[in-house]
């Protein structure tokens, strides 16, 4: 699917609910002894694929109208889970159908089939489970046995996804456990988020540095009803769109204390000189001159598409650091990047672990590849309001993984998103 896209934005616009939130929550409400409803006023590709895999567990999960209505685990064995191509479906669910004895079958599409999972793989071999490779190092993989807990060893350099995984397990474990990240622990404010799901749910961790503590037999008892915030990630998009636009943007419905790690999208545009002003749940971002600077990512890999294309609007150069692992997602978010600045005009280099941005000369009309990648095809978009004529995105239906309205709310500012004939 290509589409044309242009137009100057202004308005106001209501991003949709935490993809990060709404996985968490599922999963505690599927692993709870009593049923749940978990208010979601909007679903993506990745939210309805852990959905998928859960009922294929056991659960009984329905989304109607904005609300999911869940039913507990009780447990399928020698089930298939399709996790599409969501990495935090695959990470998070291979742990928890460990600790379950599921002996599930693991799938995927895109380029989750060849993402890392060794490290995780690894770990859970140790404790008592076996893998079974349908293709060498790819999905699927068939698991077997049932996860022991124990004392775990990390590295915390590659995923946060893996730490979150076992502690959503661990708890069901018949042993105690203490999980050692080693190294610095990348997207740690992921890490927050699955601590406080597992708080609502009533599952006690202790944190200490890189040491996580887990009592095992723990039972997980969720709200009756729970409802998922404002996605950050998401927001970041217009945020970007509203200060390198001619208009304001205001963002509806966030949460500004959220425990969403790309809330820090307000701090990283700050620090280029953005003017962006809070008030009670909307943000509103001004048109800004913007200056290169340099952005420390480790905690914030997602937002290096959308904050690239504020460096290329800036003066000056901007440089990305602890990047690296923006290589394995749904593509490899570097070269994408790079490919996109260019065909806009913009001066890009790729480094080991850096990603460096040579911005101020004027965005030309573009037609870019969005490489199947949700982040780049709404990058691009957001990008094509301030060139010079129209953009045409291949491959814009990518969007839906995380954002199916995209296109929509983009036309809803003033923009023209239309299919290419």
């Amino acid at each position: 699917m290509e589409k044309r896209v242009y137009g100057t934005l202004k308005g106001e616009v209501t991003p949709p609910p935490s993809k990060s939130q709404a996985h968490r929550l599922l999963i505690c409400a599927a692993l709870a002894v009593e049923p749940c409803s978990i208010v979601c006023n909007s679903v993506n590709d990745d939210i309805m694929a852990t959905m998928r895999c859960l009922n294929a567990l056991g659960a009984d999960i329905t989304y109607t109208s904005g609300l999911f209505d869940v039913k507990p685990i009780s447990l399928v064995k020698g089930g298939t889970l399709d996790c599409g191509e969501s990495g935090s479906t695959l990470r998070f669910l291979m742990s928890v159908a460990a600790v379950l004895g599921a002996d599930a079958t693991f799938t995927g599409a895109g380029k989750l089939p060849q993402r890392p999972m060794g490290a995780l793989t690894d770990v859970l071999a140790a404790h008592g489970m076996g893998f079974v490779r349908h293709s060498a190092d790819e999905l699927p993989v068939t698991c077997n046995g049932t996860l022991r807990g124990g004392e775990f060893s990390l590295p915390g350099n590659i995923s946060s996804q893996y730490l979150t995984g076992l502690l959503f397990a661990l708890p069901l474990a018949a042993e105690d456990s203490t999980i050692e990240v080693t190294g610095g622990l990348t997207s740690a404010s992921y890490i927050d988020m699955t601590i406080d799901a597992l708080r609502v749910a009533g599952i006690s961790v202790e944190r200490r540095g890189n040491i996580f503590r887990i009592k095992g037999g723990q039972q997980y008892r969720m709200p009756a009803r729970v409802v998922v915030e404002g996605d950050w990630s998401s927001a970041a998009f217009w945020v970007v769109a509203g200060v390198i636009g001619k208009h304001p943007l205001t963002i509806c419905g966030m949460n500004n204390e959220s425990l969403q790690g790309d809330s820090a999208i307000i701090d990283h545009l700050r620090g280029m000189g953005a003017f962006i002003s809070i008030e009670d749940d909307k943000v509103i971002a001004m048109p800004s001159q913007l200056f290169g600077t340099e952005l420390d990512c480790m905690d914030t890999p997602d937002l290096v598409p959308i904050l690239s294309v504020a460096a290329a609007v800036a003066q000056g150069t901007t440089v990305f650091t602890n990047v690296g692992r923006l290589r394995f997602k749904e593509s490899d978010r570097l070269a994408a990047m790079k490919s996109v600045l260019s065909a806009f005009g913009i001066d890009s280099a790729v480094g080991e672990d850096t990603f460096t941005v040579y911005g101020g000369e004027p965005v030309a009309k573009a037609t870019v590849d969005s490489f199947g990648d949700h982040r780049i095809a709404m990058s691009a978009a957001v990008l094509s309001s301030v060139a010079s004529g129209v953009t045409v995105i291949e491959g814009s239906g990518c969007v839906a993984k995380s954002y199916p309205s995209f296109f929509e709310d983009f036309a809803m500012l003033g923009g023209k998103a239309e299919l290419c004939e």
